[in-house]
């Protein structure tokens, strides 16, 4: 190390930097030129193919199936990006209607034709927003779900009354639920709530959500395909084995 002096004369040790690279790849990864990554890929296309061409069919159905799980785990990754945190639920206390006025909103809101249409993008922001506008001049809006898988109308239906703090008083067969606003409803400043997706990224998350379900179900029919392929070389190998212990003679 090299000494350095003060202006009082007293030596001083001046400590040099070291290590300041320790730790760190000092070589640089070297760049892939062009010709180089044609190549790679040229190089992974011909092993997918022969995979696929395989005289093999348990090779195949495995080559598919691992290509389908690299695609769900992806789905899965883009989807993570679309949960929105739930705001803190605000305590209120939901309204008790007598069996009178409960039976008098139901037939007020089938009669009314003012109603709002939950389609694909299932519930965002504008589906609350149209209500709390229907409710301007209205006690009761329907609001329609279609497409609606099996029971996905109760969830709707929950998720709309903690958004926008309506009372559902009626859930039809048809997929129509009916929503009343309260006695004492005031339309909140921002009718739109801030913990749901705008109508862009709803359709965009409702389009990765439809290519997962494609994606599992694809899966299970594969798992299906090799699980009867192994049962099939099965029950051939154990009918091999008892032709060779009991061998018949032709005539």
């Amino acid at each position: 190390m090299p000494i350095c002096e003060t202006l009082q004369g007293i030596p001083l040790l001046s400590v040099e930097r070291e290590g300041r690279t320790k730790g760190k790849n000092t070589q640089k990864r070297k760049k892939m030129s062009k010709k180089a990554k044609v190549n790679e890929l040229r190089f992974y296309r011909l092993k997918a193919k022969k995979k696929m061409t395989s005289p093999n069919p348990e090779v195949r159905i495995r080559y598919k199936l691992e290509k389908a799980k690299r695609k769900e785990e992806w789905l899965i990754e883009k989807l993570r990006k679309f949960e929105v945190p739930k705001a803190p639920e605000e305590i209120y206390d939901p309204e008790i209607l007598t069996e009178e006025e409960l039976f008098f909103l139901k037939r007020t809101g089938e009669k009314k034709k003012n109603y709002v249409p939950v389609g694909r993008r299932g519930v965002f922001g504008g589906v609350v927003l149209n209500m709390h506008l229907h409710w301007k001049r209205h006690e009761t809006v329907k609001v329609v779900c279609k497409p609606c898988r099996p029971g996905q109308v109760h969830e709707y239906a929950e998720e709309l009354a903690r958004l926008s703090k309506g009372i559902a008083i009626d859930i039809k067969a048809n997929n129509v639920i009916i929503f009343y606003r309260g006695k004492n409803y005031v339309q909140p400043e921002v009718m739109s709530p801030p913990d749901t997706l705008s109508k862009s990224k709803a359709l965009e998350k409702y389009k990765f959500e439809q290519s997962l379900e494609h994606t599992s179900e694809f899966i299970e029919k594969l798992e299906k395909e090799l699980e009867d392929y192994h049962r099939h070389i099965a029950l051939y190998r154990k009918g091999k084995e008892a032709a060779a212990e009991n061998p018949t003679t032709n005539i």
